[in-house]
């Protein structure tokens, strides 16, 4: 049986994929494939640049706020950590790996700059409490200006999206309050007693790194929430600054619209982008979105499908340099990591 599960998981990114694909081509051919290639090239290479840009200053804001995690316990700067989060970006939206692996390669590459393990995986896992904190924080704005929208439709979808953040944050409630408690810490013994178990590796406590939990516990310290709170401030900028991809698109084609509608448009679209997290990317599942809430606001399906185009510009432009940067950082893993420190005989 758990053979079984780990082999469904393994295809679970896979198959997401194919409905993903499959979707979007659905959604494409039963729409005027003439009206979405015209809308899209309407915005031309100027926009599409202004879009790709926004989107390097969105992800530098992420990267921002992942390095406030450490700030205090780990002495790299920034750097580091905006430069993998371009490559957490570009695995997640173009590698079939359900949205999530890029955090796992994410904080793998970041103990080449000699921070440890278990404090590299607590700063990811805290990135991305804090990421789903504030877009949920920016969705209820986005459900608040949606309210005002007259109309049956405007109403069922305002309904659908509180009913799913109340789900969402109970979940995040409980993962935070797991990682807060002892209960995280048993979890976390059992499976390194597990490991040593099948390897028949004897524990090496004198060398052995503080866990995954200790680590947490430095990150969530009462000491360091204002480095926190600077890390929710700029997740929660970013999230407001992908608004302007959507503003910049839909200014391009001559459609004006109001500041609250872009944010509606920005936050419900990535709202059901995120409960699609299977789906690697979001792809078929974003253009739907943006069909359904543009539809709101007057926006036809085709000019729709093309906004969601756009949107995707930034994930390939900027995504596929920073998959070949992930790959110059682990062929040059040596130079990257620090010299072993010299142990002097006692």
């Amino acid at each position: 049986m758990a053979v079984l599960g780990r082999a469904l998981l393994r295809r679970l990114p896979l198959a997401g994929t194919v409905l993903g694909v499959a979707l979007a081509l659905w959604l494409i051919s039963t729409n005027d494939v003439t009206a979405i290639g015209a809308a899209f090239g309407r915005i031309g290479f100027l926009g599409l640049t202004a879009v790709v840009l926004v989107r390097v200053g969105l992800i530098l804001l992420c990267g921002l706020a992942w390095a406030r995690t450490l700030d205090g316990l780990a002495s790299t700067g920034s750097a580091p950590f905006v430069i993998l989060r371009f490559v957490r970006e570009g695995i997640n939206v173009l590698l079939p790996v359900a949205s999530v692996g890029g955090e796992f390669v994410g904080g793998r590459l970041l103990t080449f700059w000699g921070i440890t393990g278990t404090l590299a995986a607590a700063s990811v896992m805290a990135d991305m409490l804090i990421q789903v904190a504030t877009e949920m924080a920016f969705v209820v704005v986005g459900v608040l200006l949606l309210q005002k929208v007259e109309g049956e439709q405007a109403a069922s979808l305002a309904r659908w999206t509180l009913e799913a953040l109340a789900v969402a944050a109970l979940l995040l409630a409980a993962f935070f309050a797991l990682q807060r408690s002892g209960a995280a810490r048993l979890i976390e013994r059992r499976i390194v007693s597990l490991g040593r178990h099948v390897s028949e590796a004897p524990a090496n406590h004198e060398c052995a790194e503080p866990g995954v939990q200790a680590a947490l516990d430095a990150v969530w310290a009462r000491g360091r929430r204002f480095g926190l709170a600077k890390a929710f401030l700029l997740h929660l900028t970013a999230w407001c600054l992908g608004a302007a991809e959507i503003w910049i698109a839909l200014a391009c084609l001559g459609i004006e619209i109001g500041v609250a509608e872009v944010i509606v448009l920005e936050s419900l679209s990535q709202a059901i982008k995120s409960a699609a997290f299977p789906v690697p990317s979001g792809l078929g599942v974003q253009e739907g979105g943006f069909v359904i809430i543009g539809a709101l606001f007057g926006i036809d399906a085709g000019t729709a499908i093309a906004l969601s185009l756009v949107k995707r510009v930034p994930d390939v432009v900027l995504g596929l340099p920073s998959l070949i940067a992930w790959q110059v950082l682990e062929a040059r893993r040596a130079t990257v990591l620090p010299a072993d420190p010299v142990v002097r005989p006692r």
